[in-house]
């Protein structure tokens, strides 16, 4: 059974080892941020994807040792790679023309034959650009 008082422990000296914020942390391990405060405080205990997130985002961080406190932190993985440092902007998705995708003035106007088949037909088109900006193209 985890102690969570000793957990939660363990859980903060990762976070000032990557030199995170709760909020930071809980984006990189990719969970709620308000996770992260309920098991600081003890409200809530760790679920097994909570610890496997930290594990799989953290190789220093070993598991056994953030679960019963044996072991040691960092592993020795991290004197063979510098610690990672967890991105606090989201990496952005390739654009289209990257994957292979036709660029705009190349597009046909014949209609797509999986519409008939499928009896769907587009209601709107969203497109959002690196600047925040966006149009949209409705039917």
């Amino acid at each position: 059974m985890v102690n969570s008082d000793e957990f939660s422990n363990r859980l903060q000296k990762v976070m000032e080892y990557y030199d995170l914020s709760a909020a930071a942390f809980a984006d990189a391990i990719d969970v709620g941020r308000s996770s992260i405060s309920h098991i600081i405080s003890g409200r809530n205990k760790p679920s097994l994807d909570f610890v496997l997130k930290i594990v799989q985002t953290y190789p220093e961080v070993e598991l056994y040792w953030l679960l019963n406190g044996k072991g040691s932190f960092p592993t020795d993985v991290s004197k063979q790679e510098p610690p990672k440092a967890s991105p606090s902007v989201a990496t952005p998705a390739p654009s289209s023309t990257q994957e292979g995708v036709a660029p705009p003035g190349n597009l046909s106007a014949t209609p797509a034959s999986d519409t008939t088949r499928t009896g769907k037909e587009i209601k709107k088109i969203v497109i959002f650009y690196t600047d925040g900006s966006f149009e949209a193209f409705e039917n």
